[in-house]
């Protein structure tokens, strides 16, 4: 049986972000991410063929979309990302580390 601690074992080393797939099969892959300060690049568009769900367990971040509307989220914070919904990734908090959990489907 494997036991996730989503919020310890950070890695130190953030100069790219962390992605970590703790599951994964034919219909889901869940993941954690970490991140600080880190941004999409302006012009770096996910454009995803499935749906996403992330939820922000620590720290702070803001998500923008191709619409123009951009949106914050903090602990406990959860959106779901239906596919092909255009989204970057504005901001994470640069003084601490910004923990996700992404559930691809």
């Amino acid at each position: 049986m494997n036991v996730f601690r989503l919020l310890a074992d950070l890695p130190q080393d953030l100069a790219e972000e962390q992605f970590q797939t703790l599951v994964e099969s034919d219909a889901v892959r869940i993941e954690r991410i970490v991140s600080r300060g880190h941004a999409s690049p302006a012009d770096g568009w996910y454009d995803q063929a499935t749906h996403e769900w992330v939820l922000v367990l620590r720290g702070a971040a803001r998500l923008a979309f191709d619409s123009g509307e951009e949106i914050a989220l903090g602990p406990g914070d959860a959106v779901n990302l239906p596919a092909h919904t255009r989204h970057r990734v504005a901001w994470t908090d640069p003084e601490v580390e910004t923990v996700w959990l992404a559930v691809h489907y």
